[in-house]
């Protein structure tokens, strides 16, 4: 045995070693609440303690965590508390925090059965209770993966593959030097990483039919294309700024008629199917043929868990699939066929635990709960001088703005210099604006109640500087 493998051994039979981390963990998210939500600059400037060459000679672990957490800790963005309402981002249940704890320490890969017999197992239940729960068709498989980036690309891969097949096309084979042509067409408010992958599938972002929106950003079904089989439409669960919803009865059924494939991007509007008071929004979602959503933003798991399923377990797994005489494959569940990785964590074990923490009537509530808070915003807001209210609250997205694109430029600047809370710029439809987005479930009525009161503050800020 060498020298380091003693150490290493003595550091990971060291309990001591751990329950400090797990005591400066738990003691991190009791703060939660009572920390700034953006790091102090002083904070930021402690960072530069990083700045260092890589040592020669190796360095205590207990050392090493505890700088970690010393400097690391006052410099991170507070998402576990219930006062970050940017990017979508959404908390972490406390089940699974635990989950990703054991997670880590049992350090499981998951590309086949044989790897991880447990990771294979959970991921072909909680495939089970996701088709429950979004009441999609018996055939629907699902791949986990890193968030709904890599799921949209699975998605539209999938399509891809379909489409070629249909046509006679052998794409996986053949490549698309010489492929007949298909028609990429989504709507002119399509989620960027929509973009990104229709660029890396091949087709490039000019061969995109864009169809205008309306005021809310969803795709106007009378101005379509009339799709054929060679048409690859994709719709959206959640418009990244206003959070509405394309008309998936009326479009995805007109689609599916005429051969098309559809792929809708539900990165966290498609949790609106497991609330009953917001399940119309998702209406009609059945008909498309593959789908991409998170589990770390509505549902809270922590992060990276992302999903894509596919109702046509043919095209996914043609659209993915790998070989090699290496590769111990069975008639169980192996997960590298529904994804583009080989190499994976075993995110499902937070998912998994989270369901089942939750189980249908939690999800329900935890959904409901975020529309009700983005409700509760948007009326105290819209009750502060100078400040609109530009979209219809239909889920979790609140779109504001000041007068002008000066004045909404600094009163984000000054909502986020209080540090009460964190909002995000964006632009929509010809407009600077702040986007709102109530995605954690440890935001209460409170909460949102000292975030209006920090906008009030800075509007009047804003309207003095501006001599109103």
């Amino acid at each position: 045995m060498t020298e380091l493998q003693k150490r290493l051994m003595e550091d990971q039979l060291n309990t001591e070693l751990f329950q400090e981390l797990l005591h400066q963990g738990v003691a991190y998210l009791r703060e939660a609440r009572q920390r700034h939500v953006y790091p102090t600059a002083e904070a930021l400037e402690q960072l530069s303690v990083f700045d260092e060459p890589l040592p020669v000679h190796a360095a205590p672990a207990k050392t090493i965590l505890h700088q970690l957490h010393q400097v690391g800790a006052p410099a991170t963005v507070t998402s576990a508390g219930g006062r970050y309402f940017g990017f979508v981002t959404g908390g972490a249940l406390p089940a699974g925090i635990g989950a990703k704890l054991l997670g880590t320490f049992w350090d499981q890969g998951t590309a086949m059965q044989v790897m991880s017999p447990i990771a294979a197992k959970l991921e072909a239940v909680v495939e089970k209770w996701l088709k429950q729960i979004f009441r999609l068709p018996d055939s629907t498989v699902a791949g986990f993966v890193t968030g709904s980036s890599a799921a949209n690309l699975c998605g539209l891969a999938a399509g891809r593959f379909r489409l070629y097949q249909n046509l006679g096309w052998e794409v996986a084979r053949k490549g698309l030097v010489n492929a007949p042509s298909l028609k990429i067409v989504t709507g002119r408010e399509a989620h960027s990483t929509v973009l990104k992958v229709i660029s890396l599938l091949g087709f490039g972002v000019d061969s995109i039919t864009y169809v205008d929106t309306d005021d809310q950003g969803r795709l106007r079904p009378e101005l379509l294309p009339e799709p054929d089989e060679r048409t690859l439409l994709i719709l959206q669960a959640g418009n990244v700024n206003s959070g509405s919803f394309d008309d998936f009865r009326a479009i995805a059924a007109r689609a599916e008629k005429a051969g098309a494939w559809v792929h809708i991007d539900g990165a966290f509007g498609l949790w609106a199917a497991a609330a009953q008071k917001l399940s119309h929004l998702t209406n009609g979602i059945g008909f498309a043929h593959s789908w991409a959503v998170d589990g770390h933003k509505t549902l809270n798991t922590p992060y990276d868990c992302g999903i894509v399923l596919c109702r046509d377990p043919e095209a996914l797994r043609g659209a993915l699939h790998m070989q090699g005489g290496y590769l111990v494959t069975g008639a169980q569940r192996d997960g590298m066929f529904f994804t583009p990785d080989m190499s994976r964590r075993a995110r499902i074990l937070e998912l998994w635990a989270v369901m089942k923490y939750l189980g249908q009537a939690g999800i329900d509530e935890l959904v409901t709960t975020l529309h009700e808070r983005a409700c509760q915003f948007a009326r105290g807001l819209a009750e502060v001088p100078g400040i609109s209210i530009l979209n219809d609250v239909v889920f979790n997205q609140v779109v504001v703005a000041a007068d002008s694109d000066e004045m909404t430029e600094r009163l984000l600047q000054g909502v986020q210099e209080q540090r009460v809370c964190w909002v995000g710029g964006s632009s929509w439809r010809g407009r600077r604006v702040i986007r709102i987005s109530v995605c954690s479930w440890a935001t209460t009525e409170e909460d949102v109640a000292v975030s209006v009161k920090s906008f009030e503050k800075a509007m009047r800020t804003v309207q003095t500087a501006q001599g109103r």
